[in-house]
């Protein structure tokens, strides 16, 4: 997984690349921590160029929802597509989550 973050007017922007396994969960979590000092009042997660995510990488989605549950910051999943999309939609994420394309 690489990713890059962006700030701006409240909204923190992390552009996910990719695969997204069980071997990103220490860089994940560190990430979560990174953008939590950033203080916004939204978080998009760009999936859009995600080739692959398993279901590590659906929890660690779920780590980020956690997180911003603790300070009333919304969390966004935007961009999914191909087998990304299939699996957000097969583990009901849109009921969890707001999804964009």
């Amino acid at each position: 997984m690489n990713y890059k973050t962006e700030c701006a007017n409240g909204t923190t922007t992390v552009e996910l690349g990719g695969r997204f396994t069980f071997g990103d969960h220490s860089s994940f979590r560190k990430l979560i921590e990174e953008i939590r000092t950033h203080g916004s009042s939204t978080y998009v997660l760009d999936v859009a160029a995600v080739e692959f995510i398993d279901s590590a990488g659906l929890g660690m989605l779920l780590l980020a929802r956690d997180e911003g549950e603790k300070t009333n910051t919304t969390v966004i999943i935007r961009g999914a597509q191909g087998q990304v999309k299939r699996m957000l939609e097969v583990a009901r994420f849109d009921t969890l989550f707001k999804l964009e394309n």
